[in-house]
C-alpha cells in the first residue's frame, strides 16, 4: 500500500490527565501516515485522484484545537477516526501523538502514543 506522510505537525490544544494540565492549551506534534493506493495519481499527476493532505492538515489542527482530551491514546484516536472518515480513498491511517512537556520531576523528551486504525 502506498503512503502519504505528515511529519511533525505542531498544535497547541487542552491535552492531559488533570484539570490543572488542561488549564492551559500546550504544544503537541503529531505525525499521520496514511495508507491509499496512490496508482491512479501517480498516472494522472492530478490532484483529484489522490488524498489531499490540505485538509487533513487542517481536520488535525481543528481536533486538536477545539478538543480537550485527558489522553494522548483519546487524542490519536479521535484524529485516527476523523482522518478515516474524511476520504474513502484512505485505507489505513496511523497517528503519532507527542506530548512535549511531561509533567514529571524526570528529563524526558516527550510521551508518545501511536495508533493504526484500517478501514473496515
Amino acid at each position: 500500500m502506498d503512503r502519504i506522510n505528515l511529519r511533525t505537525l505542531r498544535c497547541e490544544g487542552r491535552l492531559g490527565a488533570s484539570e490543572e494540565e488542561r488549564a492551559f492549551p500546550q504544544l503537541v506534534e503529531i505525525d499521520l501516515e496514511v495508507e491509499a493506493d496512490l496508482s491512479a495519481a501517480a498516472a494522472s499527476d492530478a490532484l483529484v485522484d489522490t488524498v489531499d493532505y490540505g485538509p487533513l492538515i487542517e481536520l488535525t489542527g481543528r481536533i486538536v484545537a477545539e478538543g480537550e482530551h485527558r489522553l494522548l491514546e483519546g487524542l490519536a484516536g479521535a484524529i485516527a477516526r476523523q482522518a478515516l472518515g474524511s476520504s474513502t480513498r484512505i485505507e489505513a491511517v496511523t497517528v503519532r501523538v507527542r506530548k512535549l512537556a511531561v509533567p514529571m520531576d524526570v528529563d524526558i523528551d516527550h510521551a508518545e502514543v501511536v495508533i493504526r486504525r484500517e478501514r473496515s
